[in-house]
Parts: C-alpha cells; sequence; structure tokens
C-alpha cells in the first residue's frame, strides 16, 4: 500500500525507478539536455537537483556521495568540472522544463529538460533584455544630473554677479523721458514769427 508517499511511482518497482532516474541523471549531466515525458521530467528534478547543489563543494566527500546515486564516472568529472563552475552562482533552480506536445503512440505529454546554464539561446536574450533596462536606467540619471548641474550653475551666476554691474545695466535699461516743458518753449507760433521779421524791418 501506498500510505502517504506523495512522490510518482511512475509504474515502476523501487529499484527500477532509482535506476531509471540514475541513468537519466547521467545522460542529463553529459548531453545537458533529454527528451521524455513531463511525469519522468519532474521525478528526475527532484532527484538531480540536489546533487547539483552538492558539486558545488569540490570535495572528495561530495564525489562520493554524488557517485553513489549516479554510478558513472564520466557523468561525475563532467559535473565538477563543467557543470558546476557555471551553477556555483545560482541558488537553485538548475533545471528548467519545455513541453514540447503530446506522443502519437499513447497521447503521453512529452517535455525536455535542460540545465538552465547551458542554453545558448535564451541566456542571449535575457542578456541583450537586461542591456536595455541598464540604458534606460542610464538616460534617467543623466538627465537629472544635467538639471542638477544647471540649477547650480544659475545659483553660482546670481550670487557672483557684482553690484556695481547691475546698477549701470538698469540705468542703461531705464526708457529716456523727455522734457516736455522744453519742448513746449521752443514751439514758436507763425504769428509771433512774422512779428519778429516786422521789427526787424524797422530797426534797419
Amino acid at each position: 500500500m501506498r500510505h502517504r508517499k506523495g512522490f510518482n511511482h511512475l509504474g515502476r518497482t523501487n529499484t527500477h525507478r532509482k535506476a531509471m532516474l540514475t541513468n537519466m541523471a547521467s545522460s542529463l549531466i553529459i548531453h545537458k539536455r533529454i527528451r521524455t515525458t513531463t511525469a519522468k521530467a519532474k521525478a528526475l528534478r527532484i532527484y538531480i537537483e540536489p546533487l547539483l547543489t552538492k558539486s558545488k563543494e569540490d570535495t572528495t566527500h561530495s564525489r562520493r556521495i554524488v557517485f553513489r546515486y549516479l554510478q558513472d564516472k564520466e557523468a561525475v568529472t563532467e559535473l565538477f568540472r563543467e557543470v558546476s563552475p557555471k551553477i556555483a552562482d545560482r541558488p537553485g533552480g538548475y533545471t528548467r522544463i519545455l513541453r514540447t506536445g503530446n506522443r502519437l503512440g499513447d497521447n503521453a505529454d512529452m517535455c525536455i529538460i535542460e540545465l538552465v546554464d547551458f542554453n545558448e539561446n535564451m541566456l542571449a536574450a535575457s542578456a541583450e533584455a537586461k542591456a536595455k533596462t541598464t540604458r534606460r536606467g542610464r538616460r534617467g540619471k543623466k538627465k537629472t544630473e544635467t538639471e542638477g548641474t544647471a540649477a547650480e550653475t544659475k545659483v553660482e551666476d546670481k550670487t557672483t554677479a557684482p553690484v556695481a554691474d547691475t546698477e549701470d545695466t538698469a540705468q542703461e535699461n531705464k526708457p529716456e523721458v523727455k522734457d516736455e516743458k522744453k519742448d513746449i518753449e521752443t514751439k514758436v507760433s507763425p504769428e509771433e514769427d512774422v512779428k519778429k521779421d516786422e521789427e526787424k524791418k524797422e530797426g534797419v
């Protein structure tokens, strides 16, 4: 009976299931991606991710523990030599499951399980997305910096302006006011001009 056994038995005995997961884990480490059913891929993810975490510490003890699960020297050397340096900075989530549809024979749900850090196409796409976001952030920073420098220059101009120059400019900018009284005095009517001419003739 399967009382309180939450894992998927995959329709196999205990020894058969362990042997199958061991072979699938070794194949995934060597080839970096394999095609299988979704049920097997989920069971393999639970089986292999603790081994990948153990490979981050390259010691004799950790190598022996991993070899006890994989039973393959080539897979162990590949794991500690090639895979572990790439997953050193990743805190879990080393595998990815990509569904590919159903199988024609028995309509089983198929998928591809792969190591995340070895998919070059997705890594390139994520790098481009990161580059775009950083450019947007830099533009915003540049705007704020230029605005700040402009405000500082304005304040400096106001504080450093001498007093004498401001008075001269104020006098220059004043509008010229004409003296209307002088203009009125200088203006003479034509009758007065005629009288002056007659007086001059009489005096001669």
